[in-house]
């Protein structure tokens, strides 16, 4: 418990909520309705007091070619669990690690984080056209996907919800000399957090054995039987062609030839074109088979159909509700 790790989720989830607005602009007419200009307003992250104390320091920044309004910022300001979404906390869920093989972490646990977004501007034309290239996206709410936790490449897609808008419209001095409109927007967003991923693969099942007597202890007639089940996967997942049929086969055949029976083995398995085919034996170009393993539908194939090869590769990317295959041996 306690060890190191870092998802960067809150992190994440600050740059993507920063991300949504920072591409919005305004433009400006003259009489005849032309463009004058368009001007792209500035994002930054930090509290609102911070950017109007500036502008009354700054008299400079009053001048009628500054550019400092319109300007918007935002801040991450509150963090608390919400109980509404709350998931059983002791279990775990697997995901494939193309680096390290299976992984698993406990189910997340859910956070709201709260935002603030202002936005200020001098003159109240500039300020519609920003509020109004924000509300009409969130109903109350704006999804956004976010890769929660890298390794694993799991993504969620988080809820941003507009929660209140307030309004602002401050005087410095006289009401002549400067005028700045705020609008305060708070948003809520409904992100996770996830614990550290560990290893899984000790703890799956990859083989079942069971052993029992039959008989007495006092007599000769005790049978002593095992019997061992191994689960695997029953389709190629990974779309491994290693060979072609050379020649057309329909459904009596059980012997196909292939164009390169070297990158075959016996007692292992095949899929062509969705059926399931077990190896008996090879000689030469000629591969004896049994069709239709697993279940699969056993259905005629044309010359130059690809032949994939069923492994413990495909094995680790067995999906979630797969009943699997079941190869039983008794020894």
């Amino acid at each position: 418990m306690f060890e190191y790790y870092y998802n960067e989720i809150l992190r994440k989830t600050i740059i993507a909520f920063g991300t949504m607005f920072n591409n919005i602009s305004i433009k400006h007419f003259d009489k005849n309705n032309e463009v004058l200009d368009v001007v792209k307003v500035p994002l930054a992250y930090g509290p609102t007091q911070k950017f109007l104390a500036r502008l009354e320091q700054s008299p400079d920044l009053n001048k009628s070619t500054s550019l400092t309004l319109p300007r918007m910022s935002f801040e991450f300001n509150g963090l608390k669990y919400d109980s509404s979404r709350k998931v059983t906390t002791t279990q775990q869920f697997v995901a494939i690690d193309e680096v390290d093989g299976i992984k698993k972490t406990y189910m997340p646990v859910p956070y709201n984080m709260d935002f603030e977004l202002s936005i200020m501007a001098k003159v109240n034309d500039d300020m519609l056209q920003i509020v109004e290239q924000i509300l009409p996206y969130f109903q109350p709410s704006y999804n956004v996907t976010i890769e929660m936790v890298k390794r694993i490449k799991e993504k969620k897609d988080i809820p941003i919800v507009l929660d209140s808008i307030s309004m602002q419209d401050d005087y410095t001095g006289d009401f002549t000399s400067r005028r700045v409109l705020t609008y305060t927007l708070k948003f809520t967003a409904k992100t996770y957090l996830y614990g550290p991923v560990t290893s899984a693969s000790k703890d799956i099942i990859k083989k079942a054995t069971i052993n029992y007597l039959a008989g007495k202890d006092s007599t000769s007639t005790i049978r002593d039987v095992t019997y061992s089940v191994q689960p695997r996967a029953i389709k190629d997942y990974n779309g491994d062609i290693v060979t072609t049929i050379t020649e057309d086969f329909d459904t009596t055949a059980i012997t196909i030839i292939v164009d390169d029976s070297s990158v075959l083995t016996e007692e292992s398995y095949i899929d062509i074109e969705g059926e399931q085919i077990y190896i008996k034996g090879i000689s030469g170009s000629k591969v004896l088979v049994e069709r239709g393993r697993d279940n699969a539908v056993v259905t005629s194939h044309l010359k130059g159909a690809p032949v994939k090869l069923i492994t413990q590769a495909d094995d680790v990317l067995v999906e979630e509700g797969d009943d699997f295959g079941f190869n039983g041996d008794i020894f």
